[in-house]
């Protein structure tokens, strides 16, 4: 098997919303709920990844059968960093329970050693920066703590900048661009060695962050508008800037961001998710492409199924041309590289 590093999932979110029992042993044990859990994930081949903290809307109506649901409402800081602290106790709680199979990494290093040694390599992000103040003392804090990836915006407004209603069809050219405080917050970033995830992040404000950070530029689960018309997707000249950046874009499995269509629920073939890769290989490059699957987060082709169907996604890339080499950079070898180029080793 390929091993898969991947750009995004919201385990953590599914386990913070378990109802009954521990979500650390449902995790580690194996539930079989939702996309992932640590026997699955060992199974079909997951090396590591970015596991997202958001905070969802409780107003909102989690119901994704609408291609334009009603825009999500606003959260407050308080509520963001009580769903933070949660989900980031629930996430180190897995690594201290997992005897070495499960380990939170603060470093390329780290990482690189996890993955030695089998173990899954996770890296701690945070999707919306709601729980960070406009003075970014948070800041300081979830970086001690281990935060190494920051979303700025989840698709709601915040004090930073503005993310994307979901909207189809529709362009990323939804609002303004980063707030005064959102280019500060891009810059401590910066200082801190923090990757920046422009995902759910507006057009002007993909601009912004284009213009003020030093870093590469990473989409973390992001596909192509060119073939799927969502507000959520990437222009070609996003695609183009990220690639010369030294930037990533991880493949987002989501049928609502790969059909033609924008819909949800309508079934959707690996042929759509190649289509994609061909499309961002072609105006990024091929040191610029990844995986970045939204497990746990999103309704995803049935043929995949959980995350032990990555096997069929490699293998369908091999029926369709790629080689080895390039397999191998789409499944994990980009994405160490770009955090190896933010973070340092």
């Amino acid at each position: 098997m390929v091993p898969v590093f991947d750009g995004h999932n919201d385990v953590l979110l599914r386990l913070w919303n378990r109802k009954v029992g521990d979500p650390v042993a449902a995790f580690l044990n194996g539930d079989g709920q939702g996309h992932l859990d640590l026997p699955r994930m060992l199974k079909g081949g997951f090396a590591g990844g970015f596991f997202a903290i958001f905070t969802p809307s409780p107003e909102d109506d989690d119901d994704d059968e609408d291609i334009n649901p009603p825009p999500a409402h606003k959260v407050s800081q308080a509520a963001a960093m009580a769903a933070v602290t949660g989900m980031a106790s629930i996430l180190f709680r897995i690594a201290e329970a997992s005897d070495g199979r499960f380990r939170v990494c603060r470093s390329t290093a780290d990482i690189r050693a996890a993955m030695a040694q089998d173990a899954v390599a996770a890296i701690f992000h945070i999707e919306g920066a709601e729980a960070i103040d406009p003075e970014l003392q948070a800041l300081d804090l979830l970086h001690q703590a281990g935060l190494r990836s920051l979303g700025i915006v989840w698709s709601r407004d915040n004090h930073f900048g503005h993310g994307v209603p979901f909207r189809f069809p529709s362009s990323p050219d939804t609002g303004p661009g980063l707030t005064e405080a959102g280019k500060a917050l891009v810059r401590r970033c910066n200082q801190l060695k923090i990757l920046i995830d422009v995902s759910h992040l507006n057009e002007k404000g993909f601009w912004d962050v284009a213009r003020h950070s030093t870093a590469p530029l990473v989409a973390t689960h992001s596909n192509a508008h060119a073939l799927s018309r969502t507000s959520r997707n990437l222009l070609d000249e996003q695609i183009r800037i990220i690639g010369q950046s030294g930037g990533m874009i991880g493949l987002n499995f989501a049928n609502g961001f790969l059909r033609a269509d924008g819909r949800w629920q309508s079934e959707n073939g690996l042929e759509t998710m190649l289509r994609h890769l061909d499309h961002l290989i072609g105006l990024a490059g091929e040191d610029h492409v990844g995986l970045g699957s939204d497990f746990d987060g999103a309704r995803i082709p049935s043929q995949i199924g959980d995350v032990t169907g990555l096997p069929r996604l490699t293998a369908a890339m091999e029926s369709h041309g790629y080689g080895q080499e390039l397999i191998e950079k789409l499944c994990c070898s980009n994405w160490l590289r770009v955090v190896e180029r933010t973070w340092g080793a």
